[in-house]
């Protein structure tokens, strides 16, 4: 997910082998009639690629959904776009699941480019939705993102979790501190995706992606194989289910650091969704995991930007594991977080009304989309007066 259109300088090294054997691939890859309809997103610069039966193609850009300028598609022709797009084993589970998700590369001016697809069912009618994923991974900086991210970088072991709603730059961020990692230590990185989004090129790290129904059959058996590949820091993927969190978690307790997404609006938010995960009568021992073995959670925001060249920026929220949010989760006392978070500063923590100031100060956005998305309106009014809310005495 393009978080911002401000490209940061070239990447100079060589391709790796991976790489040349995927362009290999496309030069022989028979064009597909869809192909056209994705090319068109990637010209215009678009997130998001739309087909829905009686409606044109529609591609969001800059946040905003536009209708490409032909005819609505109709069944039949939608079948004749989305079916070919199949191999057998997603036409498998297309069919018995009502929807698939799968990598899909196109070649565009000689330049490829990678879209995250989930082909679905809507009224008994196909339809598909596909994400463009950058050919480039900006550094934090490029993507306006805060300072800390690096800090959250530099453990041994741990786990790092990114929250957000759906198209909220989740991957994009954590591909980026991953890259940031790749060029700094000597370090085997393993990631474990359904599907792949980013391909990294190897710098400092040994990096092997793994890719869940193509490369090994399910996730489980990934994390099962995971332990026996020596790596040093693992991403998870999504954290959807019980199953998936207590790998992971687990894998944060054996030395590894480990990297994953969640679905959850802030960073507060993401310990009860956790829970919610699990029976009651595992609360307390998934709450001292958690306080154990977590670093950090950032929770983000896209908002369209008013600076030239810049499509969206990102809205943070960083709750850090210091010694007092560690003792509010293991307390139960998680309705206090977002007042620990506010005056946490000096643990690199911030709120949602810290990160909108900063970047209206920064003139990223503007006034109007910060009172949009705020929290807490009243609180952002104050803190652009210069008055400072927080009350250290209040925990």
């Amino acid at each position: 997910m393009a978080i911002a259109e401000a490209r940061p300088a070239a990447n100079t090294r060589a391709p790796s082998s991976s790489e040349d054997l995927a362009a290999s691939l496309l030069v022989t890859k028979k064009e597909l009639e869809v192909d056209k309809l994705f090319k068109a997103c990637v010209k215009l610069l678009g997130s998001d690629l739309h087909l829905k039966v009686g409606t044109p193609p529609i591609v969001r850009v800059k946040g905003d959904l536009k209708p490409l300028n032909r005819p609505p598609i109709d069944v039949e022709e939608m079948v004749r776009l989305l079916i070919p797009m199949l191999d057998d084993r997603n036409r498998r589970i297309f069919e018995e699941e009502g929807g698939a998700d799968f990598s899909y590369t196109i070649n565009v001016d000689g330049e490829n480019w990678r879209f995250r697809v989930n082909m679905l069912k809507q009224l008994g009618r196909p339809g598909l939705v596909a994400r463009r994923i950058n050919n480039f991974i900006p550094n934090f900086k490029g993507l306006f993102l805060p300072p800390i991210l690096e800090e959250l970088c530099k453990y041994d072991q741990g786990m790092v979790l990114l929250a957000g709603v759906t198209g909220s730059g989740k991957s994009t961020t954590i591909a980026s501190m991953l890259n940031w990692i790749n060029a700094t230590y000597r370090k085997h990185i393993l990631t474990l995706e359904d599907p792949i989004e980013f391909v990294y090129t190897e710098d400092k790290c040994l990096i092997n992606q793994r890719e869940v129904g193509t490369d090994v059959k399910n996730f489980e058996i990934a994390m099962k194989h995971a332990v026996r590949e020596d790596p040093d820091i693992i991403l998870v993927g999504e954290m959807r289910d019980q199953e998936t969190f207590m790998t992971a978690i687990h894998a944060a307790e054996t030395g590894h650091l480990v990297f994953g997404t969640i679905h959850a609006s802030t960073a507060p938010s993401t310990i009860g969704r956790i829970l919610d995960l699990f029976p009651e009568e595992l609360h307390n021992a998934i709450r001292n995991a958690m306080a154990f073995n977590m670093k950090g959670i950032v929770a983000q925001k896209l908002l369209p930007s008013i600076k030239e060249g810049v499509s969206r920026v990102p809205t943070c929220e960083i709750m850090t594991f210091s010694p007092m949010i560690r003792k509010l989760i293991l307390e139960g006392k998680d309705q206090k977080l977002s007042d620990a978070i506010r005056i946490g500063a000096q643990d690199g923590m911030q709120d949602f009304t810290m990160s909108l100031k900063q970047l209206i100060d920064d003139g990223l956005i503007d006034r109007p989309t910060a009172f949009e998305v705020a929290p807490n309106p009243d609180a952002l009014k104050m803190a652009l007066k210069g008055i400072n809310v927080s009350q250290p005495g209040i925990i």
